[in-house]
């Protein structure tokens, strides 16, 4: 059936059927497999045939139309759409365009607002940027005219109903096995660690990841502009999302609000989602003021590139002296994780390494892993996480934590070590 058809087809049935309001999904669903049953025209399709026709037509009136098919497809992870006529798609690392169309640029418009409606958000002419998500967690992010020169834009990250484990990042090839033991150990411990990346580097999910490390009696409270992070093995868990002001300009509630209101509840550990700006003042006091073991997200492009934004937020938030914003990152954070994209588009931990404070007035680090790359073979480069010999310098909260032996250095060259908590 050519889309001309289909489209025909979709007129006739929301003729006969008021599919806006009273018809609920149930009566929805039998009204259109009814009309395909019924129809001389369409008796040379197959029963499969029939039975895809009647999800295609239920997903273009209550589902997310030619989306919903991608959406449902666990092998994409990315879908973009550029304009009504233009959906690209990311599977297996893979970019492409497909044959695929909405039926028009105000059908396009239907479905940004049925998305944006279902998490309390406005998009608009006067606002028209917008994060919101699906109800399977998935991100989206939306752009519209004047902002977006083509027409609507909408991009939507999708995530793996459950979260990647630490294991399976092992077996990806996206760290050595040490590496993980090592950041399980840390994360039990209570140490403080930024992830940081690049753009579609997996931040988010090795974030997912590491939570899977926190001890289950503690309370976490995480903080994000879209709810997307998936911790699962903490009971006393409170998720808070940011909210866009109303049409008035008024009750917005920022990032900054909720780390701020977060201390409040009696947290444990915080964990932020994304820092992006003058938040980052907030998060670093937080990690200041006794909430060991918080975890966080941000964009560069390698470990000592992130203390340079971090430095730049901070600064946007307050008229700090720089020596001042250095020692409250040094103080803070313990460990930085950088993750990449590598041209083969397979993601990887390029290097983790610990913060020893200040030298010569910088923020000094002190590589522990680095990615080393040893050749390609069929287009995927071949490498991995090394040690780079050094000691772990801050082991107090090791000590606290009860860890017999250490340090890095030895548990770097494969030794025997007796770790208790």
């Amino acid at each position: 059936m050519n889309e001309a058809m289909f489209r025909k087809l979709r007129g006739d049935i929301r003729a006969g059927l008021d599919v806006t309001s009273a018809v609920g999904n149930r009566e929805l669903n039998s009204y259109i497999e009814r009309t395909i049953l019924e129809m001389d025209s369409l008796r040379y399709l197959t029963a499969q045939e029939k039975h895809e026709l009647v999800k295609k037509l239920f997903d273009s009136f209550r589902g997310l139309d030619v989306l919903q098919p991608l959406v449902d497809n666990p092998n994409i992870t990315e879908i973009m759409i550029n304009s009504h006529e233009e959906i690209f798609i990311e599977e297996e690392g893979q970019i492409r365009r497909l044959p695929l169309a909405f039926e028009s640029r105000s059908r396009l418009e239907d479905i940004i607002q049925t998305v944006v409606s279902g998490v309390n958000r406005v998009v608009n002419d006067s606002t028209p940027i917008v994060d919101a998500r699906l109800k399977d967690g998935s991100r989206v992010n939306i752009v519209l005219p004047p902002v977006a020169l083509k027409g609507p834009v909408m991009t939507i990250r999708k995530f793996p109903e459950t979260p990647m484990s630490m294991s399976e990042l092992v077996h990806r090839g996206a760290l050595s096995g040490e590496a993980a033991e090592l950041l399980q150990i840390l994360v039990a411990a209570g140490y403080n660690i930024f992830i940081s990346g690049g753009t579609g580097s997996g931040k988010t999910t090795f974030l997912n990841a590491l939570s899977q490390f926190i001890p289950p009696q503690e309370r976490v409270i995480t903080i994000e502009d879209s709810a997307e992070l998936q911790i699962v093995t903490v009971p006393n868990l409170v998720s808070l999302e940011t909210r866009n002001a109303n049409t008035e300009g008024r009750g917005e509630i920022t990032i900054r609000d909720l780390i701020r209101s977060s201390l409040r509840m009696r947290p444990n550990r915080i964990v932020v989602g994304e820092v992006r700006g003058a938040e980052c003042l907030d998060m670093l006091q937080a990690m200041n003021t006794g909430h060991s073991g918080s975890l966080s997200t941000g964009h560069s492009n390698s470990a000592q590139d992130m203390v340079s934004r971090l430095e730049t937020m901070v600064l946007s938030a307050a008229d700090l002296p720089v020596s001042v914003v250095r020692q409250q990152i040094g103080s803070a954070i313990d460990i930085f994780v950088h993750l990449s994209r590598l041209r083969d588009r397979s993601r990887r931990v390029m290097e983790i390494s610990e913060v020893i404070g200040l030298r010569d007035g910088e923020v000094a680090l002190n590589p522990l892993y680095a990615f080393q790359e040893t050749g390609e073979r069929e287009g995927r480069v071949e490498g991995g996480l090394v040690p780079c010999g050094n000691p772990l310098m801050h082991s107090s909260k090791l000590k606290m934590a009860g860890v017999q032996s250490y340090p890095l250095s030895q548990y770097s060259r494969g030794t025997e070590k007796e770790v208790v908590f």
